[in-house]
């Protein structure tokens, strides 16, 4: 039933994941603000979810543009459910602009196919990266994207080698002189060098384990379904799908060593995972197979919260 309502890409559906989000969100941090139920508490949280709608719209744009999925609501529905999944990930702000950039930047690369201004999309993408990492350090990993895209949209030009570099450094100096002009200081962030973690003691819970063996179960599986079938996919837009599997792998990476054990730091895996369960269901033709699959998505939160 789910699947089918989906099937189709129709306004509807996006009104639809809006306002699932919307529940999870208040639910989410209604307990944040209710404490401290001050003015500023509430705009930076009204703030936040604006981001957090503004980022559904961008994802499913960028979707309907690249012709990444065919013409359903398949990524914008997974995308929605994964916070039922991982509602802390509508907790920390830092993390919800460090993904919306380094979705800006996963745009750019990906209109790379049209071989128009590969300069600029190139700057542009390894620009907003580092706009991402000042929010979040490990978003710095994405910049090996970047020089993926490198390779497959290559063109015997030096400087497509040095500008994600120029746009690295632009950012740095960008962030220098703020400091300088706000602190006084060269850096005023002492922590954005962020250490890694791999204490997942957090998770020592039957109901998270049950939660996350279903998550990454099902990521690994569709990947590697995907990596198998990109042969399939035509010519012209392979490069870009190729893009999605490097992310998705960043992604990945990204969430095991972070240090914000919590379940928010899955984020960074709701855009691959998404998109990667669309093209999934778009080739299964047993309707039962699709709603088993979405049904795990939709009981996983509900195992972790009655163990």
């Amino acid at each position: 039933m789910i699947t089918s309502i989906f099937s189709k890409s129709k306004p509807i559906n996006f009104v639809i994941v809006a306002i699932a989000i919307s529940i999870v969100f208040i639910i989410v941090n209604y307990p944040v603000v209710a404490p401290e139920f001050q003015a500023n508490v509430i705009l930076k949280t009204f703030f936040k979810y604006t981001l957090v709608l503004f980022f559904v719209f961008v994802f499913d744009f960028i979707i309907s543009k690249n012709f990444l999925s065919k013409k359903n609501s398949y990524a914008l529905m997974t995308f929605g459910l994964l916070f039922f999944m991982f509602p802390k990930s509508l907790l920390f702000s830092d993390i919800i602009i460090a993904n919306l950039f380094i979705l800006f930047s996963l745009r750019r690369l990906i209109s790379l196919h049209s071989k128009i201004n590969i300069k600029k999309k190139l700057f542009d993408a390894a620009f907003w990266i580092g706009v991402a990492s000042l929010f979040y350090f490990w978003s710095i990993l994405f910049f090996i994207a970047v020089l993926a895209a490198l390779i497959y949209f290559y063109q015997n030009d030096f400087k497509n080698i040095i500008i994600p570099f120029v746009a690295l450094i632009t950012v740095a100096i960008l962030y220098v002189v703020f400091n300088i002009i706000t602190t006084d200081t060269f850096l005023g962030n002492e922590n954005y060098l962020q250490p890694m973690s791999f204490d997942f003691s957090v998770y020592n819970d039957l109901g998270k384990v049950i939660s996350l063996t279903i998550f990454y179960t099902l990521f690994v599986w569709i990947l590697f379904y995907y990596i198998r079938t990109i042969s399939d996919k035509p010519k012209k837009l392979r490069p870009s799908y190729n893009l999605i599997i490097v992310y998705a792998i960043i992604a990945l990476v990204l969430a095991v060593i972070s240090d914000n054990k919590s379940g928010a730091e899955e984020f960074f895996i709701f855009v691959p995972f998404a998109l990667l369960m669309a093209n999934f269901l778009e080739v299964v033709s047993e309707k039962w197979f699709k709603e088993a699959l979405i049904s795990l998505i939709i009981l996983a939160p509900i195992v972790d919260l009655v163990l």
